[in-house]
C-alpha cells in the first residue's frame, strides 16, 4: 500500500511539472506574439491603406473622376447616382518607415473604377483608370490621377508626380488577377447582374 506521504509527495511532483510547463508554454506564447507584432504591421499598414483607397474612390461622385484630381464630396442632388466600385493596387506610401494609418502622408497606386449603372454590364460601363496619388493629410484624402496635357506626354506627367522607385510599377502594373476577379465581383453585384 502506498502511504499518504508518497502519494502527496507524486502529486506535488506532478503539479510541479505540469505548473514548469504551463510556464514555458506562456513564455513561449509571449515571445512569439512579440516576435510576430512588427513583422505582421505592415501587412496590415498595407491592407488598411488599401481599404482607405478604395473606400475615398468609392465615395467620391462619379463626376469627380475627371483626370484633373478631385476630392470626395457630398452628392447634392436627389437624384441617386449608381455605385462606383473600384479596384486598387498600392505601390508605395511616405513616409515608407511609419507602421500605422494615421501616419502615412501619400500614397502612391493605381485605381480602375467602374461606374454600375443598373444591368450594364463591365465591358461597358464607364471606367476609369490609372496611377493615381492619394493626399492622406486632407479629411477625406485628396486624389491627385495622372493625367496628359497639350504640353506634356503622359508619361512625362507620371515621372513628374511620382518618386522615382514607383515609376516603372506605374508604367507597368495594374490590378492583379485576384484584385480584378474581386472587382468584376463587386461590380456585377452592384449592377444587378
Amino acid at each position: 500500500m502506498i502511504s499518504r506521504e508518497s502519494l502527496a509527495g507524486w502529486y506535488r511532483t506532478r503539479f510541479v511539472g505540469v505548473a514548469v510547463i504551463l510556464l514555458a508554454v506562456s513564455a513561449g506564447a509571449i515571445v512569439l506574439l512579440n516576435r510576430a507584432g512588427p513583422e505582421t504591421d505592415p501587412a496590415d499598414l498595407q491592407g488598411q491603406i488599401t481599404s482607405r483607397m478604395r473606400s475615398t474612390l468609392e465615395q467620391a461622385d462619379p463626376g469627380q473622376h475627371n483626370h484633373a484630381g478631385h476630392g470626395a464630396q457630398q452628392v447634392t442632388t436627389e437624384e441617386k447616382k449608381p455605385p462606383v466600385i473600384c479596384g486598387v493596387r498600392v505601390y508605395g506610401y511616405e513616409p515608407a518607415g511609419v507602421t500605422a494609418l494615421a501616419d502615412v502622408r501619400t500614397v502612391y497606386g493605381f485605381h480602375l473604377c467602374g461606374v454600375a449603372e443598373p444591368k450594364r454590364p463591365w465591358d461597358v460601363a464607364v471606367k476609369l483608370a490609372g496611377p493615381v496619388i492619394m493626399d492622406m493629410t486632407t479629411d477625406p484624402p485628396g486624389i491627385q490621377v495622372v493625367e496628359a496635357t497639350a504640353d506634356v506626354r503622359f508619361v512625362d506627367r507620371l515621372r513628374e508626380m511620382f518618386p522615382d522607385r514607383y515609376e516603372e510599377l506605374a508604367l507597368k502594373e495594374a490590378l492583379t488577377e485576384s484584385e480584378m476577379a474581386d472587382q468584376r465581383r463587386r461590380y456585377d453585384a452592384a449592377a444587378g447582374l
